[in-house]
């Protein structure tokens, strides 16, 4: 239920993060390792600088430590600590780290460097509080400007043109009070901010440009936004709203979207019930991949049966890592899973572990698998592995309606 893994894929060499902080990159082509460093903190999150052959890797511990690495060798360039800024743990628990839940980079322009989210969690009895700060950092690791709230902090996305970067808070339960902050990327000045008007503390799950318009996942209300220049909404759409089954009222969290071209894709994710976490029902619409166009009409869905810890896209292509259903224990649903944007029609590559993180570059997909034991069964499913598959050797299943 959270990330211990991540992978990074690009032509010229995948990167991966491990959970004791191994961080190493290998060869596209033969999965020869180049180097390998151990990060400060359980390695969480990557992304590559190419213009300055820099690989950023974000931290979850102690120090919440964002670290660039010369991509061509792995020598430490620079290193930023977010424990500064959020917070140090009050507790030993892996939650009460500090956690850089995001990273952007930005390879246009002149200013080429990268944007981080980073927040902290404490809980006093019935009190739960974040600490949150979103950094723009140049390229030498130069902090450029700092936004701090009280919000939970939990994605980023950057527009194309390197002006606007998207900030979207899950949690928002003191002072700050916006699902989604859009935040000019020069002076880290708030240019506009929206949320879904929804009772309680939850608010946007994730965000997502496509040009003038930006795509958000509400957690709030369980569904689905196209939101114009300004915070305009230009449609909403059920995901998965509270919904009566056997006298149970269930929801899910959309957890993911990814916007492009026109085409907005939503994923869901666990199902659980307003009166319990504790439910033998499920959502009709739990894990669940779910695309739109620009007006708003459904183009297609289909089932990911599994638990997605992030989504990954390139050239019209979105992938998904399945791990464990949270109330089935299935191993049918460990897969890794991709669609096209525009259609639906795809593949799958079936693990005997569970898929924790995917990323996919040009016609090549690279899966995190991890080792998973049922409590019901005595046996190990998978390794701890890295996997290549081409797309062109997966099956095309028909998406369903």
């Amino acid at each position: 239920m959270w990330t211990r893994s991540t992978v990074h894929a690009t032509a010229d060499r995948i990167a991966v993060g491990e959970w004791d902080g191994t961080v190493t990159t290998l060869d596209p082509n033969s999965l020869e390792p180049r180097w390998s460093v151990d990060h400060p903190d359980h390695a969480v999150g990557i992304e590559t600088l190419e213009p300055t052959g820099t690989v950023v890797v974000a931290g979850r511990g102690e120090t919440g430590s964002i670290v660039a690495y010369d991509a061509e060798t792995g020598e430490k360039r620079w290193q930023y600590d977010t424990v500064e800024d959020v917070g140090r743990a009050i507790d030993d628990t892996i939650f009460s780290q500090p956690y850089v839940v995001a990273i952007e980079t930005d390879d246009g322009g002149d200013d080429v460097g990268c944007y981080a989210a980073a927040r902290r969690y404490e809980r006093d009895g019935e009190t739960r509080q974040w600490h949150s700060t979103v950094f723009a950092f140049d390229s030498d690791g130069t902090v450029r400007w700092r936004y701090e709230t009280d919000g939970s902090s939990i994605s980023i996305d950057l527009d194309d043109t390197g002006e606007r970067l998207a900030v979207g808070y899950n949690r928002c339960p003191g002072g700050h009070d916006h699902g989604l902050v859009v935040l000019e990327t020069a002076t880290g000045d708030p240019e506009w901010a929206w949320d879904p008007g929804t009772p309680g503390d939850r608010r946007v799950g994730d965000v997502s440009f496509d040009g003038d318009s930006i795509a958000a996942a509400s957690h709030g209300d369980k569904r689905g936004y196209l939101l114009g220049p300004g915070g305009t909404e230009q449609w909403r759409v059920d995901l998965a709203v509270e919904t009566e089954l056997d006298g149970e009222t269930l929801y899910a969290y959309p957890n993911h979207v990814y916007a492009s071209d026109g085409r907005v894709a939503f994923v869901t994710g666990n199902t659980y019930a307003t009166e319990s976490r504790e439910t033998e029902n499920r959502h009709p619409n739990e894990h669940r991949l779910m695309t739109f166009d620009a007006g708003g009409d459904r183009l297609w869905d289909a089932e990911i049966r599994g638990f997605a810890h992030g989504i990954d896209a390139d050239d019209g292509t979105i992938v998904a890592p399945c791990a464990q259903n949270f109330r089935v224990r299935d191993p049918e649903t460990h897969a890794v899973r991709w669609f096209d944007l525009g259609t639906g029609v795809g593949g799958i590559q079936r693990l005997e572990g569970i898929a924790t993180a995917a990323a996919i570059d040009g016609r090549t997909i690279a899966t995190i698998e991890e080792p998973v034991e049922y409590h019901d069964e005595t046996c190990v499913r998978g390794d701890y592995a890295l996997q290549l598959t081409p797309l062109t050797d997966l099956p095309e299943p028909t998406p369903t309606r």
